[in-house]
């Protein structure tokens, strides 16, 4: 697939970048600018294209909940005016703007033990994702 090309991603994927484009381009970003934004929170939250061949498919779909509520949040703390550029509640937030599936097992234990998550020295990480999420 050539860098650009769009073929392995759904209708619903193209939509959602369109609609987000078309939100930056309302708020003065140059339409460039705006279309790269756009697919970039499309990648961000999905991986990249869902059908078959696409790199979507390799993301968890854990990951994905996690990016996509991780996106809603800054969405909403820009429409409130304190913008994730700041970085003011987004510092404060430390690891929880990185899903699970990121973390490497060494976190993944730190957070169960904050949790006091019985057995959990004995987990692998994929048993450690699932008893965090």
């Amino acid at each position: 697939m050539p860098r650009g090309d769009k073929s392995k991603y759904t209708d619903k994927q193209q939509r959602k970048a369109e609609h987000i484009e078309e939100s930056y381009e309302e708020r003065g970003v140059p339409q460039k600018e705006a279309e790269a934004r756009a697919w970039a929170t499309v990648n961000k939250q999905s991986g990249g294209g869902e059908r078959k061949g696409g790199a979507g498919r390799k993301k968890s779909e854990t990951a994905k909940r996690a990016d996509r509520k991780d996106s809603a949040h800054r969405a909403a703390q820009t429409r409130a005016g304190d913008s994730p550029n700041r970085g003011s509640a987004r510092q404060h937030r430390g690891a929880a703007n990185t899903s699970l599936a990121e973390m490497t097992r060494d976190e993944l234990l730190q957070k169960a033990r904050e949790r006091n998550i019985r057995g959990r020295s004995k987990m692998r990480k994929a048993e450690l994702l699932r008893a965090l999420s």
